[in-house]
């Protein structure tokens, strides 16, 4: 509270307040902003456990803003996970695009009902005031059909089933932060609970690793990334984890979802629920199954690293983030050595420390710790604050 306003102007209007909604599948990330011709400044940060399937409680965010001494907010901006091909920028909330998203559940069934949720919750709790939604899936929509486009017959497209990718306001912020820096080839590695890349020329997305849904592409805490689909036909006919036999019936879709989505990925290979700390200490003790978990994990990834490259025809630059990307020095050295043959070398001291720049070779490799909370309030206030 008592540090300088960066946004405040003396001969201007003052800063509006935007409180940024980042909903995930158990848990509520809030940021208060200030948002003026300066830029923005983060006034209050918290987080909520919520359970899935439950609506948030916002009315005990707005006591807390009121114990900080901070009114309502002016606008509410949400991370929305799938915008689908219509949704290419921040819309503003109102029932005909609410219709709209929950038409998209199915492709994000871990996320999308719990920014759902969140919407209405702030439509009760403030009622008067706008509320916008910003899609995850809105900074790819510059791929080129033959990035979007999956090899399946027109029929099967025709519902649009494509490739879409997440993580856009991550990737949103990245290049904003990096400035000229992002400019040229550069693969953007999102390593947290849900993981995935992004190789972007001159800050524009040409191509990404998730795909319809957020559970293709990298393996990921209890996601798989990507499956032979030929692996998905063998469960649903085999039974799933279930043993083949007298008794076993195939699993149906709901069950299928529920093992694509909770019980793979790092926490169904290797235990302690994908948490990487935990793997990583197991492994060091000498646990096979979080040392197997975890080589697949940087195995996929280095791979997918360098088929973005070959989309690219090249890399200047790696950049990690997200909490695995940020806090997990030896899977990022575990991911970057593979990667010699494309000038990636990283400065082991660097990498140690978390310093911004950790390579000491041609491809120069970052840490950068994202902020999609200011991406969905520079959003906000730029389309309902300052039109």
């Amino acid at each position: 509270m008592s540090a300088p306003d960066p946004v405040s102007r003396a001969d201007g209007p003052p800063p509006s307040r935007v409180l940024a909604v980042n909903a995930g599948s158990s848990s509520l990330k809030l940021a208060l902003f200030e948002v003026g011709p300066g830029g923005e400044a983060v006034r209050w940060r918290s987080q909520l456990d919520v359970a899935p399937g439950t609506t948030p409680d916002l009315g005990r965010v707005a006591a807390a803003l009121a114990a900080e001494g901070w009114d309502r907010p002016d606008a509410i901006g949400h991370r929305v996970v799938h915008g689908g091909a219509d949704h290419v920028a921040p819309a503003r909330v109102d029932d005909r695009l609410l219709a709209e998203l929950e038409d998209l559940v199915a492709f994000a069934p871990l996320h999308q009902p719990a920014c759902l949720a969140g919407i209405r919750a702030a439509a009760r709790t403030w009622p008067d005031r706008p509320q916008v939604a910003c899609f995850d899936t809105a900074f790819h929509h510059t791929l080129e059909p033959e990035a979007f486009t999956y090899a399946l017959p027109a029929a099967a497209r025709a519902d649009g089933t494509r490739r879409f990718g997440f993580h856009g306001l991550s990737y949103e912020y990245l290049v904003d932060h990096l400035g000229a820096e992002a400019d040229g080839r550069v693969v953007m590695a999102h390593l947290g609970a849900g993981a995935s890349l992004c190789a972007a020329v001159d800050g524009r997305s040409v191509d990404t690793t998730m795909g319809l849904t957020p559970a293709g592409g990298l393996v990921m805490v209890s996601r798989p990334g990507d499956l032979d689909p030929g692996v998905l036909i063998h469960l649903l006919r085999r039974g799933g984890e279930r043993p083949a036999g007298p008794g076993a019936h195939p699993i149906d879709a709901d069950e299928l979802e529920d093992l694509v989505n909770h019980r793979s990925g790092l926490a169904g290979m290797g235990g302690h629920q994908g948490d990487a700390r935990a793997l990583l200490a197991a492994r060091a003790a000498g646990d096979p199954d979080a040392t197997l978990a975890l080589a697949v994990f940087t195995r996929t990834a280095a791979k997918q690293v360098a088929g973005m490259a070959a989309a690219m025809g090249g890399i200047d630059a790696l950049v990690f983030t997200a909490g695995i990307g940020q806090r997990a020095p030896a899977l990022r050295a575990e991911i970057c050595h593979p990667l010699a043959f494309l000038g990636v070398s990283l400065d082991d001291a660097a990498n140690q420390q978390g310093a911004a720049v950790i390579s000491d070779g041609p491809v120069t490799v970052r840490v950068v710790e994202t902020d999609e909370e200011r991406m969905i309030a520079r959003h906000a206030a730029a389309l309902v604050v300052r039109g």
